[in-house]
């Protein structure tokens, strides 16, 4: 493709334009830009060519025998080029990218994503599996769901859900757990990467996490749920992690209260791009699946 350098891309577009449309106003038009930007150009294509493309009369261009040759020709080039940047149109259209903690894709979002393909068949959802919030504007992601305050300087948040921790642990060492204070002498299992203090839900009984009992430590909140499940321990669990173990039984709430974190799970887009379509209804849909899931925890 090395003549292709010879002349200017926005040259050619030019030529092509003017011969296709047959006047330099309506090339002008099309290009977004002046007539005489699309004069000067065809003038340093024919140049660059070292021939003649149009004859100018005071009626306009006029293609030479030359000229109707290469605009043929330019024509269907660029109808190619148009058909390959409408694909890479059509694939961002039908391709979904969520930014997502591991532990809220594998125990929350995962489990829920067939539902979503029933209700939009033609988007494919591509999952990224991360803590760390991308700058929407500079990477491709189309969305992410991060815990945190929602102030996050130079996007678009919606809130989901607030997130709420309670106390989780396996039916058969519930049946032990009468009361707040029984907590006190069962193994506590941890996530060693969690900034959730067990002070958070112990503080309205009156007690404090240094009263408890150490057990199992893990650096996965999904890890430590597996081994409350397993009945190794008691943990901290919130909403969107412990809902399906919960929803079949392997893990019960012994006691109903629930403490508020302070924070909450929020959908997290640029502030500076138009929202496309594919975004806002998945927007719409996981709002509605958050808040069957909170309407569980409020029965």
């Amino acid at each position: 493709m090395e003549n292709l350098n010879r002349v200017h891309l926005n040259g050619l577009r030019a030529l092509e334009a003017a011969g296709r449309l047959g006047s330099l106003k309506a090339a002008a038009e099309e290009l977004g830009v002046s007539p005489g930007a699309v004069s000067q150009q065809i003038i340093k294509s024919e140049e660059r060519l070292g021939a003649i493309v149009f004859e100018r009369s005071s009626r306009g261009l006029s293609p030479t025998p030359f000229g109707q040759r290469l605009v043929s020709r330019l024509t269907a080039g660029f109808r190619m080029l148009d058909k390959a940047v409408a694909l890479a149109h059509r694939h961002a259209d039908s391709e979904l990218t969520i930014s997502v903690a591991p532990v809220f894709a594998s125990r929350w979002l995962v489990p829920r994503l067939s539902r979503y393909a029933e209700r939009h068949p033609e988007i494919r959802v591509r999952l990224d599996a991360s803590i760390r919030l991308v700058d929407p504007d500079t990477s491709d992601i189309d969305i992410a769901i991060r815990v945190g305050d929602g102030d996050w300087p130079g996007t678009r948040t919606d809130f989901l859900l607030a997130q709420e921790v309670f106390p989780v642990c396996a039916p058969a060492l519930a049946e032990q757990l009468k009361t707040p204070r029984d907590i006190l002498s069962v193994p506590v299992l941890r996530d060693l990467n969690s900034t959730i203090s067990w002070d958070v839900w112990l503080a309205q009984f009156g007690f404090r996490e240094s009263d408890l009992r150490e057990g199992n430590t893990f650096t996965d909140a999904s890890l430590c749920l597996d081994a409350a499940i397993a009945g190794q321990g008691i943990m901290l669990a919130w909403q969107t992690l412990a809902h399906y173990a919960l929803s079949v039984g392997q893990v019960v709430a012994p006691f109903p209260e629930r403490a508020a974190t302070g924070l909450g799970y929020w959908l997290v887009t640029s502030a500076r791009r138009p929202e496309p379509k594919k975004t806002s209804d998945f927007k719409r849909w996981i709002k509605q699946e958050i808040a069957a899931t909170a309407r569980d925890f409020t029965a």
